[in-house]
């Protein structure tokens, strides 16, 4: 297990053309590769696109997805509000599994209009919770996020969403390590 290290996939929800969801990812992903204790793994399903019908053969692309999420300790979903919900690529990539996201957090990093995409991120909570895995209760949000980002990519005012990023990382680090050491234990049956 890499020194005990964690091992985090980011998974970009988003595969709309003209997408905020790669400089969100950008972002957060240049705060959770300095943690010591993480190693990270990115999924983007506009890049790692699966088949839109579900069958009970996986094809070839659902199986390499699923090693990735099988071999991670946690989660984070970087994801856009579209009409009070989150993509339909994200259910979809969520629907092709099961026991991957079992006994395993998940946090969010959401964005969009006044809400900041935390329509989206408590909807994603229930399905969530109905896969067996846990999610932590902070998460970092964009509300109006042109606005917020420069023409670079980086946030205007970086203290105030890096903060968040650390407490969730940090949420996400406790509770990976506990239901690891637990699934070592005991292995996870729903």
């Amino acid at each position: 297990m890499n020194g005990g290290r964690l091992r985090l996939a980011v998974i970009v929800g988003s595969t709309r053309e003209g997408r905020f969801g790669p400089t969100a990812a950008r972002w957060f992903l240049g705060r959770a590769r300095q943690r010591r204790d993480m190693d990270v793994d990115v999924l983007d399903l506009a890049e790692d696109r699966l088949p839109a019908v579900l069958t009970a053969d996986r094809p070839p692309e659902v199986e390499a997805v699923g090693r990735r999420l099988e071999a991670a300790d946690a989660y984070v979903v970087v994801t856009a509000e579209y009409n009070h919900s989150f993509p339909a690529s994200l259910k979809n990539a969520i629907d092709w599994f099961l026991t991957e996201w079992q006994a395993k957090p998940v946090g969010f990093v959401s964005y969009g209009g006044v809400a900041g995409g935390l329509r989206a991120v408590e909807q994603l909570r229930l399905v969530f919770a109905e896969l067996h895995a846990v999610t932590v209760r902070d998460s970092v949000s964009f509300s109006n996020y042109p606005g917020l980002f420069d023409g670079a990519g980086d946030p205007v005012d970086p203290e105030t969403c890096d903060g968040a990023a650390k407490i969730m990382l940090d949420q996400l680090a406790w509770w990976a390590g506990a239901l690891r050491e637990a699934r070592a234990r005991t292995p996870y049956g729903s």
